[in-house]
């Protein structure tokens, strides 16, 4: 698949995913957590989560307010993206381990195996297996080509093997800053519900006479259950942003020793 046509698909995946989520997310807040089968006399405005579960643990979560359904889309996203990126990055690392198959690509060519080189490539198939394969495509080009000199040659390659490592990064790097954003937004949604749940249950015990008790249970709900999602989401997406960072140094690494060991083996040439 090419990069263009990956690209223009991923547009799409992320044109389709986040209204998606979204409405799933004010489905489940309004028709599960919200059942009235979850509430005392069947009223989820003015009544009390019943006492079995799981219809407490929905009503409770029903009592966060309107940024519940927010953070919900929020804490999908991250887990949709996050399945996305493993897809994505498995298939960029390719077959097998990379520092293996840059082994076997450097044997090949100092016994001047190119063309068994270019078949581990192809077998490999991975991001740094691309890049490798379209250095030594340009590599075998060149070899023997009288009409420039070794100089010339070796520039030709590594501009080569600089164009196809420019391809391959952005989709190595692709919908990180969809976690990235999501691990700090998730905090601030948070705090926000947790603000609002406050001020309802500081305007409860502000009541003259006796507190509203219900007015005040469910501020404090709205606040500690905005808290958890809000924390929650936040500690998922900068766990997963982290682990993909490294997925991705790894790649771009094989990715620069693979281009160095084509560029030294033309070098190295008499």
């Amino acid at each position: 698949m090419s990069n263009e046509k990956s690209g223009k698909m991923n547009s799409l995946f992320v044109a389709i995913v986040f209204p998606l989520v979204l409405i799933i997310s004010v489905v489940v807040y309004n028709f599960v957590l919200g059942d009235p089968a979850n509430f005392q006399n069947n009223d989820p405005v003015h009544g009390h989560p019943i006492d079995t579960n799981p219809g407490k643990l929905y009503a409770t979560i029903y009592k966060g307010g309107f940024i519940v359904p927010i953070l919900i889309s929020v804490n999908l996203i991250v887990i949709i993206f996050a399945v996305e990126r493993f897809i994505t990055l498995a298939r960029a690392k390719g077959k097998g381990r990379i520092d293996s198959f840059i082994v076997d690509v450097r044997q090949h060519l100092a016994n001047d195996n190119v063309d068994q080189a270019v078949a581990v490539c192809d077998a490999q198939q991975g991001s740094v297996a691309n890049v490798m394969r379209s250095g030594l495509e340009r590599y075998k080009t060149v070899l023997y080509d009288a009409t420039h000199d070794k100089e010339t040659r070796l520039q030709s390659v590594k501009q080569e093997l600089e164009e196809a490592t420019a391809l391959e990064l952005p989709m190595l790097s692709k919908n990180m800053v969809i976690l990235s954003t999501c691990a700090s937004i998730s905090t601030l949604l948070g705090l926000i519900g947790t603000v609002l749940g406050m001020i309802r249950a500081f305007s409860a015990l502000a009541t003259s006479g006796t507190p509203d008790a219900t007015a005040l249970s469910t501020g404090i709900s709205e606040a500690l259950i905005n808290t958890a999602f809000g924390i929650g989401g936040s500690t998922i997406a900068i766990i997963f942003f982290n682990y993909f960072s490294n997925r991705i140094d790894a790649i771009t690494h094989g990715i620069d020793e693979a281009g160095f060991s084509v560029s030294k083996t033309l070098a190295n040439r008499k």
